[in-house]
């Protein structure tokens, strides 16, 4: 896009990639937040390390640990080998929590832990080992509401909303309308194979 809420959004982006400190995404779903993750990976000194995400929704608040801090052997059923976890595996790299807002609020204060801390102790493990790992947050919510309802730690948000950057959805972006038709068209007619010129004006009325 070229309308000022995009060039906005992206000189937020262009300032924040060089940093080490988390960044809290937001925007409604579908407005692109974690390609806003992967502009702050991608123009940032750890480009070159991994972008690992995390889906706070599609895990059970079991199964989110168990991948975000890891596990040795046995420390549950089921746990026949040692799993080093997203903290652990994102090192020198960019750990993606894709809608923290779903996080339990007993997941939310281990969470807090590792970013006051910057250690974590995998599941049934007697050391922690460092997080060496930049953390980038996403959201649709309104995690402020959640606060006062009880459902996300204060302290946590605090934390988390020190570096914001608002995701603009496309009806406050009209103006790119004409740029998304061209690049997705083009990519359509390579895929089809058919010579696809474009829109007529009653079209992308």
């Amino acid at each position: 896009g070229d309308s000022a809420a995009i060039r906005k959004l992206l000189a937020a982006v262009r300032s924040l990639a060089s940093s080490s400190l988390p960044v809290l995404i937001t925007g409604e779903t579908g407005s692109g937040k974690e390609l806003v993750a992967r502009a702050l990976h991608g123009e940032g000194p750890r480009h070159a390390d991994p972008f690992l995400s995390l889906g706070c929704a599609a895990l059970s608040p079991e199964l989110v640990e168990a991948e975000l801090f890891g596990y040795t052997r046995g420390a549950f059923t089921g746990a026949e080998a040692d799993h080093a976890g997203l903290m652990a595996s994102a090192r020198g790299g960019v750990l993606f929590f894709d809608e923290v807002g779903e996080l339990s609020i007993e997941l939310q204060a281990k969470l807090l832990r590792v970013l006051d801390r910057g250690l974590v102790r995998p599941l049934g493990a007697n050391e922690e080992i460092e997080v060496n790992a930049r953390l980038l947050f996403s959201t649709h919510r309104e995690l402020g509401i959640l606060a006062d309802e009880g459902k996300f730690r204060r302290d946590l948000l605090y934390r988390l909303s020190a570096f914001e950057v608002r995701v603009p959805p496309l009806r406050e972006r009209k103006a790119d309308l004409g740029l998304l038709v061209a690049f997705f068209t083009t990519g359509l007619a390579r895929k089809l194979g058919k010579p696809i010129q474009g829109f007529n004006t009653a079209s992308m009325q």
